[in-house]
């Protein structure tokens, strides 16, 4: 009785395990595994890596240098699997806020999605297992590799992401067809079944998201006008000191180029970084002010976590 001040006209309409709630959640439940996924991996995986790897290029010049060429191959077959191994967790990472974000869209569009409810809940719970199988199986990819796999160049884990990635696209394809025959239909229904009232929280969502999107583009713009190119220049730069510090047989002239590298590699890591987040946090913030219809708080609490949200996407 006390809950019920807090439920707005789209919050009691919303009926549980209804098609809307389990894109809501789930989409929500993706979108904190992603990032907590990513935490994660910054903190005890990114930069360890990157060293390794870095050492693995020195020594790769150094056995250049010796006209050592196992040790090149050595040296350079680490690499791949260093960068292996890196590569298949940020897609992890990226993988599974994404369809966080996509599941959300879902969960607006429900209402012109013209199947009956049970046809909705069947696809809300293939698109939500397409996403767990996508991400569990590209993060299984460095470590299952092609044991025991039937393929020659695909390993199980590959199996089961193509497997989660393509009943993500059949439940995704499924709802636009269904939304094809909704306004196929209803050709000018186009009003949008949202309460009218817009609360502080929304507002704040809706303006802070804009904003953060606005300023991700700005600085990737910013980046590839300043930084990208430059970069590439000093990149080529680099290489090539190390191919003539490693033909002059100078260890000292080695290891200052692949300092070098991995500073450069590791400055433009944070540049992309910096313009990806801003850009998918204003895109979280613009569709969780679609979703606080539905969100069980006081106006207060909803205020409070809208701040902190905004707050913490700048921080970021």
């Amino acid at each position: 009785m006390g809950e019920s001040r807090f439920l707005s006209p789209a919050a009691v309409a919303l009926a549980p395990l209804s098609a809307p709630r389990l894109f809501i959640l789930g989409g929500l439940a993706l979108i904190i595994a992603g990032m907590l996924f990513g935490d994660i991996f910054a903190v005890f995986v990114l930069h360890q890596n990157g060293g390794r790897t870095g050492a693995m290029l020195l020594a790769a010049a150094q056995a250049a240098a010796d006209q050592d060429a196992a040790g090149v191959r050595n040296a350079f077959g680490s690499m791949v699997g260093l960068l292996e191994d890196r590569g298949t967790k940020i897609d992890t990472h990226v993988h599974v806020t994404d369809a966080g974000y996509l599941s959300l869209l879902l969960a607006l569009i429900q209402p012109y999605v013209a199947f009956s409810a049970y046809r909705k809940r069947q696809l809300a719970q293939s698109f939500l297992a397409g996403s767990i199988m996508l991400a569990v199986g590209i993060f299984l990819i460095h470590y299952v590799g092609v044991a025991h796999s039937p393929f020659a160049v695909i390993g199980w884990g590959s199996v089961l992401a193509d497997a989660g990635g393509a009943l993500l696209v059949l439940a995704v394809a499924a709802e636009m067809w269904g939304l094809w025959n909704h306004f196929r239909a209803n050709p000018l229904e186009l009003k949008p079944e949202f309460p009218g009232a817009i609360s502080w929280a929304e507002r704040a969502l809706l303006s802070g998201g804009t904003l953060l999107v606005l300023l991700g583009f700005l600085y990737g713009a910013w980046y590839a006008a300043f930084d990208l190119y430059p970069q590439e220049r000093v990149e080529l730069r680099i290489l090539n000191d190390l191919a003539i510090e490693a033909s002059s047989h100078n260890p000292a002239g080695i290891a200052h180029a692949v300092d070098d590298y991995s500073g450069l590699s590791a400055a433009r890591a944070v540049s992309i970084a910096a313009h990806s987040h801003v850009i998918e946090f204003g895109l979280l913030a613009l569709l969780l002010s679609f979703v606080q219809p539905y969100i069980f708080l006081s106006e207060v609490w909803k205020t409070r976590w809208a701040v902190l949200f905004l707050t913490g996407s700048v921080l970021l």
